[in-house]
């Protein structure tokens, strides 16, 4: 028999997340809105998980939560053990707008992290460089934001969360706004960068064949609670191929199902 690391408290030191009865509330009485209610996850270390959720749903309020940027009601929120309450350099953001200093060139955009915590100059530049080569920015070290695509804004904010090494990353649609063929290859890059760090990637999405491409897990959040909570059995890597598996279309349409089952009204 096997046990999992303990920690004081009940803990367990596997665990990137370990979420109980998180419930968030706005307003009072009769306007009160309620995103998350007593939703509990865990998340093991080294997992890829997308969540997925109609909009309105929660899933947003749930990753601000997980990053600090939003205060529960109710309920408690630990990543790697320790309670969540603010952001901290072990929880990287890639947001869905882009979020990039635009007085920045590429390198110092990617460097700023590890930067602002002071680390030495010779830990971190061999670190940036490696991240540059990784994203496919070699090149274009200094360019600034604005003489870049969408897709290559997105390197950069790629290559600076992975470049700053915390254990864990929060992704809220980073990949929405770009079309089919940048996409693509952002999904590569970044299941590159997730094989050779295993870093926990915690990735929001309301696209239900990127979650299937991507993902060891599909969580959905509906109503403010876990809907589906799917481990995948798709060995990698994968490829569009997935979309003609009639195990991955048999787990497409449970999905869906559970995406457009009628929400009720939040109160």
């Amino acid at each position: 028999m096997t046990t999992e690391p303990i920690a004081t408290g009940g803990t367990r030191l596997d665990l990137a997340f370990d979420i109980t009865d998180l419930t968030v509330r706005f307003g009072k009485g009769a306007a009160a809105v309620t995103p998350l209610q007593k939703l509990s996850l865990e998340v093991p270390d080294g997992q890829f998980l997308c969540i997925l959720g109609p909009s309105g749903q929660g899933k947003s309020t749930l990753l601000r939560c997980m990053a600090g940027l939003q205060e529960a009601t109710s309920g408690s929120m630990r990543a790697a053990g320790r309670e969540v309450t603010g952001p901290t350099a072990n929880l990287g953001m890639v947001f869905q707008q882009d979020a990039i200093p635009q007085w920045l060139r590429v390198r110092d955009n990617i460097s700023f992290g590890p930067r602002m915590r002071k680390v030495p100059a010779h830990e971190w530049k061999p670190r940036v460089e490696h991240f540059i080569s990784a994203v496919g920015l070699s090149g274009r070290e200094n360019a600034w934001p604005k003489e870049l695509s969408g897709g290559m804004r997105k390197r950069v904010a790629i290559g600076a969360v992975f470049a700053n090494d915390p254990d864990i990353l929060l992704m809220d649609e980073p990949f929405g706004s770009l079309d089919y063929f940048t996409r693509a290859t952002l999904h590569a890059t970044l299941l590159k960068l997730w094989a050779e760090t295993r870093k926990t990637i915690v990735f929001v999405t309301h696209d239900v064949d990127e979650a299937l491409l991507l993902a060891d897990r599909i969580v959905v959040v509906t109503d403010g609670k876990i809907g589906a909570d799917i481990e995948l059995p798709f060995a990698r890597p994968r490829d569009d191929g997935l979309r003609m598996d009639p195990e991955a279309d048999t787990i497409r349409r449970g999905l869906l199902e559970v995406l457009r089952a009628p929400a009720r009204m939040q109160s």
